[in-house]
């Protein structure tokens, strides 16, 4: 094996690791982009094999490579390879790149040309057998290619998200039954309001998952729509007939997918909005995993001098000088991913919006940001229900403690007494120093039952007041 090997572009002679399954149009990349210090998303780079793979088949299906058959099948091959993961460490270029992705694209030519070339037993970069172009590329461009393997990219992240969310509605769905008896204080504006039971706390966050689990589903219809066989620009041009109408069902058949090629062409290929619709909706979903994460944070606060109303699984010591400190790791973690997660969607609206007449030169970012958000948000929802939520437990003595302390269990006398009376009812505990219940029936205004029937869980959670013929 040489040390390096000498290959040729546009541009001129270059030299490359001899034993690299990358050519010149990957060395001149790495030269050029040092920007984000990574490689491109390995789901991208197994989606792309999936998308080479489909335009081989179809490829040889038309009989291109008939007077090379065992060609064909080794292209086929390393196609398969890519698509499984196998030459992922193969596919080096940075994620951030300019061109729309061409160095990427090129770097899958380049990497499926020399696997196809081992496979045939031929020397690395022998493209006059195999060439990275002129087979690989065979009737593609990046233009079709690149945003196509995006989608792929984004349909099977999207599934493992969609199982994670499921996952944690579960979860807090199993809280809202397992706490449906514990009665606490509600608060609005960080004050004390109504009661609620901590169950219907718990069932609310499982019900803005349930939004999120369907919002999710939904963006698999508009990341399903490829515009693969569109070519440079959605015309087509290149490209026969027989390729353009074979090559999206071969891909679908492949990867198990429902992808289906675009009406217009045109428009998929110069049009980056479905992205900026996607990643819209999983803004929706870090939105709610930031709130949600902030209230457990909140209502497990002190745990002594704060709410202490839920407790939340010790995961880590929390200081390095605080003995005994434990800290609401998860939640925090979760919280910076969906930060994390809307600044990548600012960035995505901003790039699909920077696009320019027949072609948006910016998906390379677009790419990164989306497949990033996915798998943060993946991560989060995991390791929140897992490691969080899963372990939860109820401070019914702190919840009970709050209730009696606290003037919202007035709220719940409106109904029978009216809110004058109420209110004269709370200035009297305020005043006395003693709870709402003790000024009821120290008043003779309530009997004890009376009062128990009035705050008991299923009283808090009613829907509405029981009519009284619309009196007090």
């Amino acid at each position: 094996m040489t040390e390096t090997r000498r290959e040729r572009d546009l541009l001129g002679e270059r030299e490359v690791p001899g034993g690299a399954l990358y050519g010149v149009h990957t060395v001149r990349a790495l030269e050029n982009f040092p920007l984000a210090g990574r490689p491109v998303h390995r789901a991208l780079v197994r989606a792309f094999g999936a998308v080479k793979g489909a335009c081989a088949l179809t490829n040889q299906r038309l009989g291109v490579w008939t007077a090379d058959p065992t060609k064909g099948e080794a292209i086929v091959r390393a196609c398969a390879e890519m698509a499984g993961g196998q030459l992922d460490q193969h596919v080096v270029v940075d994620a951030l790149q300019g061109g729309a992705g061409t160095s990427t694209n090129m770097n899958v030519n380049e990497v499926l040309a020399n696997r196809a070339l081992q496979i045939l037993g031929e020397p690395l970069g022998s493209y006059q057998r195999v060439s990275p172009l002129d087979d690989i590329n065979r009737h593609q461009s990046t233009n079709d290619t690149f945003p196509t393997a995006m989608r792929v990219a984004g349909l099977g992240l999207l599934a493992s998200l969609e199982k994670e969310v499921v996952a944690l509605q579960e979860a807090f769905q199993q809280k809202e039954k397992a706490f449906a008896h514990v009665v606490k204080v509600g608060r609005t504006e960080m004050q004390d309001a109504v009661l609620i039971t901590l169950g219907r706390e718990m069932g609310a966050y499982a019900e803005a998952l349930a939004r999120d689990r369907w919002r999710i589903y939904k963006c698999t219809e508009r990341l399903r729509v490829v515009n693969l066989g569109g070519t440079a620009i959605g015309t087509g041009l290149g490209a026969p007939r027989a390729f353009i109408f074979q090559v999206v069902d071969t891909l679908s058949q492949l990867t198990g997918l429902g992808v289906a090629r675009a009406e217009n062409l045109v428009d998929a290929t110069q049009n980056a909005d479905v992205f900026a619709e996607v990643s819209g909706i999983l803004r929706a979903c870090a939105v709610n995993l930031l709130k949600i994460s902030s209230d457990l944070r909140l209502l497990s606060s002190g745990p002594e001098a704060g709410l202490g109303e839920i407790r939340l699984p010790a995961r880590q010591a929390g200081s390095s000088i605080m003995p005994g400190k434990v800290n609401p790791v998860i939640a925090e973690a979760t919280s910076q991913a969906a930060l994390l997660v809307m600044a990548h969607d600012a960035a995505i609206a901003q790039a699909c919006a920077a696009g320019s007449l027949e072609l948006n030169p910016f998906l390379p970012l677009i790419a990164h940001c989306l497949l990033d958000s996915l798998d943060l948000l993946s991560g989060a929802v995991r390791i929140l229900g897992r490691y969080c939520v899963d372990g939860l437990a109820a401070n019914e003595e702190r919840c009970r403690a709050h209730v009696n302390a606290s003037t919202a269990v007035v709220t719940a006398l409106v109904a029978r007494l009216g809110y004058e009376a109420a209110c004269t009812i709370a200035n009297a505990a305020s005043e006395r120093r003693c709870s709402i219940r003790d000024v009821v029936l120290a008043d003779g205004i309530l009997t004890e039952a009376e009062f128990v029937e009035l705050t008991t869980p299923e009283a808090v959670c009613r829907l509405g007041s029981p009519d009284r013929g619309g009196r007090p």
